[in-house]
């Protein structure tokens, strides 16, 4: 593309409407890599109480060694980009193309919204509770919808604070027009994450362009999260500006980032989103022949399984298949559960076969 040399004496490059990360912020923060690309997460399993005995050795119950679950991630994202700014060039330009500027311009236009983008459509295909709304909200029913949210997490025991609506600008500009929505003005020193607006049943709004919360052509309204149900892990984050670098009269800048998002299994609950209808993969359905199981969800481009009764949308120990696929079963009892994923359509629930024995 042709570089537009300025004939007049405008010093500051035009740059289009751009928004710092919202996604920063609301993440977890606790982990660790375990690898170049690999972070593992440990959730402690809780165990259940017992009646005190006054009498014996054990009186406070058999001693139980601590039990977590262990969630192996691998970051895949590894992105870059390089800008050259000639010398002559900048000067022609009245120096409007500085690099810092540059630079910034491509953080805020480039990098954050597609670290964001990202991380948000992650958080949908792995959310513990997609939900298909029977229409489109509107200024009456809007709250209304939110509120279900709300409450059905809480009756699955996620935590109050530390929870963010993210939603799309049109569908915040109904919310709005609610009473029940607290508006900035009015949260005096409560502090904000960036993009937030305001709170809703003590839930920070968080606004987002609309296809932000996208999936194909498929809407998603709203996407609930508690904090410390989601990682956003940023491996490198590099980016430098190398000044006559060898074969370039001017300024190199380069960046380079790797990251991911994930939604930590264990607290899958703390994830939930309401999207169009219709716009959810249909849950996979389970066929037995002699020991190969089959297992269908019409055009789907991914399944996975487990035969152990663990998550497969998050256990190490499934196995990949497609529509239609066979999964051999070993001899034994079999408890399979499968979630069908798709590029153009939200994550199915996940379902639960029978109980098998293989002989």
């Amino acid at each position: 593309m042709a570089i537009n040399l300025a004939s007049k004496y405008a010093k500051e490059l035009a740059q289009a409407f751009t928004q710092k990360s919202v996604v920063d912020g609301v993440a977890c923060k606790d982990y660790e890599f375990t690898g170049v690309k690999n972070l593992k997460v440990y959730t402690a399993v809780s165990q259940p109480l017992n009646d005190y005995q006054r009498t014996g050795t054990n009186r406070y119950g058999t001693p139980t060694e601590a039990q977590d679950t262990v969630q192996d991630m691998v970051v895949e994202k590894d992105r870059s980009f390089s800008i050259t700014v000639d010398k002559g060039n900048n000067s022609e330009q009245m120096g409007a193309k500085e690099a810092s500027k540059i630079l910034a311009i491509e953080m805020n236009e480039q990098a954050i919204p597609e670290m964001d983008r990202y991380a948000l459509r992650k958080f949908l295909d792995y959310a513990g509770t997609v939900k298909e709304a029977e229409a489109e909200p509107t200024e009456d029913t809007i709250v209304k919808m939110i509120s279900d949210g709300m409450v059905e997490m809480g009756n699955k025991k996620v935590p109050a604070e530390g929870r963010y609506i993210f939603i799309g600008w049109s569908w915040f500009g109904m919310l709005r027009l609610s009473k029940q929505f607290i508006g900035v003005e009015a949260l005096a020193k409560e502090a904000l994450v960036k993009g937030a607006v305001g709170t809703f049943m003590g839930a920070q709004v968080v606004t987002v362009p609309d296809d932000y919360l996208m999936k194909g052509n498929n809407k998603a309204y709203f996407l609930i999260v508690y904090k410390n149900s989601v990682l956003q892990p940023k491996k490198v984050q590099d980016y430098f500006v190398k000044e006559n670098p060898a074969g370039i009269n001017g300024a190199l800048i380069e960046g380079r980032f790797i990251y991911d998002a994930f939604v930590i299994g264990a607290k899958c609950d703390g994830v939930y989103a309401v999207v169009e209808n219709g716009s959810v993969q249909a849950m996979p359905e389970f066929s037995l022949s002699g020991s190969d199981l089959t297992v269908t969800s019409a055009g789907a481009n991914k399944i996975r399984v487990t035969l152990d009764g663990t998550d497969p949308r998050f256990s190490d120990s499934a196995v990949e298949t497609t529509s239609g696929g066979k999964v051999a079963l070993s001899s034994g009892k079999v408890s399979a559960k499968a979630v069908a994923f798709d590029d153009e359509l939200f994550t199915s629930a996940v379902a639960a076969d029978e109980e098998r024995t293989i002989a």
